[in-house]
């Protein structure tokens, strides 16, 4: 820091400025989910905010509420713009740099960028900085998720890091080119005057804390953050036996190619450091799921949280760590391989890292989740003749773990962010769901079963164009410590013939639909965790009741029998198991 760090803060006064610093963040968070014109944002905060070091972009505060994907690629965006102001030769208050740039620190296109560097007398004394995915910016496919994409140039407009305000005066030149790449261009500039309305908060908020206890105080509590989330962490790794653990998992496909990819990891555990190797993983591909090296980073970030959730969410809990990552592979592709479907495939990478700890140590293992978002947009003009486009994506279930089963209709584990309601869906767009349920016989079993997941079913009411970029409909979500696999993800839509699905099983473009006829996706369950059949019966029978498992999949999978009245059969589930074992 640049800052002089004073003498060891007390854990008192530490505690009580990590609360009122994440407590900023946490503010701006709520301002632009409040000010964002874009449901994506407004409603399923797929958003996030922090505070940054301002020598090395590390991330020194994030909010409870932040999407975590992005909380851990925001390091690496703040650096873009460092290396940004170098070559510019100079920074001033009242700058504040835009970008989107997925090989620069971003993710794919559609999530937006403001850094804005935070002076006190004269120095800079840290970086505040605000991302949200904006609904449509170009590209071939309205909502920007293309799964026929071969270079990032079918996927929308690619922005560098630029100067968006200097000296606090904005660039028109800039928001012009902003408008012109959209086919929604206000819902956009509600988007950024959100973000400038939330960095604008936080920068008050900061100051004003800085003025109560002193730039070195805050400094100094900084540093102690990120050095208390190393310690913890290390000693969460040194509970780990030494060794190597290896796991891998597949996509479907690229979209393009109908053939699987591959992620691979080889986790090397050596005292309290941890190696993340995965050279052994695809290479890149020619559709939109290539990920970038930050972006992969930045996953395995958000995987430690989930395996140690304990350790402070900082840049002091990656010290402790080592990557193996080639490069211009799969999962360090570089410009223009398209990455739209990134979220694919940063699942697919969280779910080997769970896979690998659960060999290390079952007592942390979690069952794959669901592990697709099923990027779906619905696109057209309405009866007046204007635009309207609905992206959106859908809940499943998560993994079981050692201590319950997984939750039912979740968010995926790269985010806190909510799935639209389906009220706010209907009142924007011109669409009906016919059906928003749970889905039966969707759960890997297990003692602790995995969650279910979903049956959406979607009626256009006037003619609608159609993509889908989504996973998990050839290799399921997997079982752990014993527990089986979940069911695979399913997409169909009615033609005059009966109903049809996708050749690339969950990827689809150019199809479209006209007004009344429906289309429906049936989400994967999580994996089990542990021998489905030491799961209690009456947990089972509970199931059944519930509709969550049917009652030939009860003894199929649990042998447990039922009687007619839907209790246990004491006698014909021992004969069940007694068989089994």
């Amino acid at each position: 820091m640049q800052t002089p760090t004073p003498p060891a803060l007390d854990p008192v006064t530490l505690a009580v400025l990590k609360g009122r610093l994440e407590q900023i963040v946490d503010e701006m968070d709520a301002t632009l989910y409040r000010s964002a014109f874009n449901p994506t944002i407004a409603e399923a905060k797929d958003a996030c905010h922090g505070i940054y070091d301002p020598v090395t972009g590390d991330t020194l505060v994030q909010g409870a509420g932040g999407l975590p994907i992005f909380v851990g690629a925001m390091a690496f965006a703040v650096r873009a713009v460092i290396r940004r102001v170098e070559a510019d030769g100079g920074l001033e208050p009242g700058d504040v740099y835009l970008f989107n740039d997925p090989y620069e620190g971003g993710t794919h296109l559609n999530d937006f960028r403001l850094v804005r560097p935070i002076f006190r007398d004269g120095k800079l004394f840290a970086w505040m900085a605000s991302v949200g995915h904006w609904l449509d910016i170009g590209g071939n496919v309205p909502g920007g998720y293309n799964p026929k994409a071969v270079e990032s140039f079918q996927e929308g407009m690619r922005l560098p890091p630029v100067k968006l305000f200097r000296a606090g005066v904005i660039q028109k030149d800039i928001t012009a080119i902003l408008d012109a790449n959209s086919r929604l261009p206000m819902s956009n500039w509600g988007d950024l005057n959100g973000q400038l309305n939330a960095l604008d908060l936080g920068e008050t908020r900061l100051h004003a804390l800085l003025d109560e206890y002193g730039d070195a105080t805050i400094a100094g509590a900084f540093e102690a953050f990120s050095d208390r989330a190393e310690a913890m962490m290390r000693a969460a790794i040194t509970a780990i036996p030494d060794g190597k653990y290896s796991f891998e998992d597949v996509l479907d496909n690229d979209g393009i190619v109908d053939e699987p990819l591959t992620v691979a990891l080889d986790a090397t555990v050596t005292g309290d450091r941890m190696m993340l190797d995965f050279s052994r993983s695809s290479g890149a591909c020619l559709g939109p799921i290539n990920i970038s090296r930050s972006t992969t980073i930045a996953a395995c970030y958000v995987a430690l949280k989930h395996i140690f959730p304990e350790v402070p969410a900082n840049a002091g809990c990656l010290r402790p760590i080592e990557f193996g990552i080639v490069e211009g592979s799969l999962l360090g592709a570089d410009a223009p391989r398209p990455v739209a479907g990134y979220t694919e495939t940063i699942l697919r990478l969280i779910g080997v890292v769970f896979g690998a700890v659960a060999q290390a140590d079952p007592d942390r293992a979690l069952g794959g989740p669901f592990g697709t978002i099923n990027a779906l947009s619905l696109s057209g003009r309405r009866g007046d003749g204007s635009r309207w486009v609905m992206f959106s994506f859908f809940g499943g279930g998560l993994g079981g773990n050692p201590e319950t089963d997984g939750l039912n209709h979740a968010n995926n584990p790269i985010s806190t962010a909510t799935i639209p309601p389906v009220e706010i869906l209907e009142a924007a767009y011109p669409v009906m769901f016919t059906q928003w349920a749970l889905r039966p016989d969707s759960a890997g079993p297990g003692v602790h079963r995995g969650g279910v997941g979903a049956i959406y079913e979607i009626e256009p009411l006037v003619e609608a164009d159609v993509a889908l970029l989504g996973e998990r409909g050839k290799a399921a979500p997997f079982g752990v410590a014993g527990g089986g696999p979940a069911a695979m993800n399913e997409f169909h839509w009615q033609t005059e013939d009966g109903e049809a699905s996708p050749p690339m099983v969950s990827k689809i473009t150019d199809l479209r639909l006209p007004a009344g006829r429906r289309l429906r996706l049936e989400t994967p369950g999580g994996g089990g965790w542990g021998d489905p059949m030491a799961r209690k019966p009456e947990a089972v029978a509970r199931d059944v009741r519930l509709g969550f498992v049917s009652r030939a999949k009860a003894q199929a999978d649990y042998g447990v029998a039922l009687d007619p009245a839907g209790q246990v059969d004491a006698a014909a589930t021992a004969a069940l198991r007694e068989a089994r074992a």
